[in-house]
């Protein structure tokens, strides 16, 4: 079984269901034929994306698929044969700008998103027509017809990707300028992808610069410019070409470094190896081209140190030239903002009228408080408070005396009781005493004790 078959068997459920022709089912059961198609796009789009769609040459194409007969034969198995509603899916994936025919991506002017590219009906049906022979073909049976599509979902996850690294990493005006070696070495492992054919390129840098507006790409140059967040894109100038050859050849120079260092390690193994077993030209060959080696590190060194040092002042001059211009722009709209309020002159007759009017308020409301005023009387007012104080002292003094005469009652009622209290444990105290026989006290003098009041 082909790499590509197998990959179909693992990554989709329905596998058997695609070979059947379903075709029928767009009328009697329109959600198992939209299921299928759905099920054969994802897969296709998956096994493009994973560089196994049969290609031209030994690079496979990512965002885009080569259908026809060479397809047709791939995905041929012994047990299910030839799938039998190909061609009606991809037919319907164009009509719904799931797939876009590669030279009308590519050549298109408005984007893909714009309402008025949307192709018609009748212009899906005639492409069709045209693919199989200008009408004469038999529109009963499936045909999977020669084309190269673009795959509009691997696409649109490539541009996101890339915006997303692109906002860690292009974050000042020169860091936005790529070429395409750069721009491939910066993005390759955001994207994932270990190689990009060239049709990967222009469609991404296609879609980037005329469908989401992200950055001006140009085919002459190959210079791609990311635009600011929130900012269209601006031309592509000679300055930028420039900054984008330096950044270019300082990426090349950093690649090649740790290259030649190891290089010059695996002279230095060389070397003693060869001389440990005492093969002296051997060591020498090893150590001459070690010094060659040793001499091109250190120009490319000492060439990169020139080239970011130049890069470091290309960076600074832009940074300065966004300031300027920031500062220009500023210096306008506080012109703008000055010629709106009409100088200084202007400024000073509103305020001065505004103090005037201020005042004019101040006197109104001064007037009409002075006319609310009555006058008052200041002795019947001394009067009528010393007569409610007077009255408020009385009914605080009369609340006093009820008070103390209830707290003089409860207190000569407690007297009495231990009084009483009191004469009882006397009386108790000497029929005690009678009782077990001390002392015959006479009886005149027992109740003259016992009426005597207790102190």
């Amino acid at each position: 079984m082909s790499e590509l078959l197998e990959f179909l068997r693992t990554h989709e459920e329905a596998f058997p269901s695609l070979y059947s022709d379903f075709r029928f089912q767009k009328k009697t059961n329109p959600d198992g034929y939209d299921a299928n198609a759905f099920a054969w796009l994802r897969a296709l789009s998956a096994a493009a994306k994973a560089g196994l769609i049969p290609a031209q040459n030994t690079t496979h194409d990512r965002f885009s698929i080569r259908t026809g007969e060479e397809l047709a034969r791939a995905l041929t198995t012994q047990e299910h044969g030839r799938p039998l509603a190909l061609g009606a899916v991809i037919k319907d994936a164009v009509a719904k700008r799931e797939l876009i025919p590669l030279r009308t991506f590519l050549d298109a002017k408005t984007s893909i998103y714009a309402t008025s590219w949307v192709p018609s009906p009748w212009q899906v049906i005639q492409w069709g027509l045209r693919q199989l022979g200008a009408g004469g073909g038999d529109l009963s049976e499936d045909k999977l017809v020669a084309g190269n599509f673009v795959v509009v979902a691997n696409v649109e996850a490539a541009a996101k990707a890339v915006l997303d690294e692109a906002s860690k990493i292009a974050t000042s005006n020169t860091s936005r300028i790529f070429s395409r070696e750069l721009f491939q070495q910066a993005f390759g492992p955001a994207l994932g992808l270990p190689s990009k054919s060239e049709n990967d390129m222009s469609i991404l840098l296609t879609h980037l610069a005329r469908d989401r507006s992200a950055l001006s790409y140009s085919t002459q140059n190959g210079i791609i410019k990311f635009a600011p967040v929130s900012t269209p894109p601006t031309p592509i100038t000679e300055t930028d070409a420039n900054i984008a050859s330096v950044r270019t050849l300082i990426a090349s120079l950093n690649a090649q470094i740790p290259h030649l260092e190891t290089q010059i390690s695996n002279f230095t193994q060389t070397a003693k190896e060869a001389i440990f077993s005492q093969q002296p030209l051997m060591a020498k060959s090893a150590l001459r081209s070690k010094k060659l080696a040793t001499s091109k590190l250190e120009q490319r060194i000492a060439t990169l140190s020139q080239l970011e040092e130049v890069y470091d002042k290309i960076e600074q001059a832009s940074d300065q030239v966004e300031i300027v211009r920031v500062m220009e722009a500023s210096g306008q709209a506080l012109k703008e903002l000055n010629k709106q309020t009409g100088g200084v002159e202007k400024v000073q007759d509103v305020m001065e009228g505004l103090r005037e009017e201020m005042l004019d308020v101040d006197e109104v409301g001064k007037v009409i408080g002075e006319a609310g005023v009555e006058d008052v009387d200041e002795g019947e007012v001394e009067g009528e408070l010393e007569e409610m104080e007077r009255v408020e002292r009385e009914k605080r003094d009369a609340v006093e005396r009820v008070e103390r005469e209830r707290k003089q009652e409860a207190e000569r009622v407690e007297s009495e009781k231990r009084e009483a209290e009191e004469a009882e444990r006397t009386r108790q105290k000497l029929a005690e005493l009678d009782g077990i026989g001390i002392g015959n006290a006479p009886t005149g003098f027992v109740d003259e004790k016992a009426a005597e009041p207790v102190t």
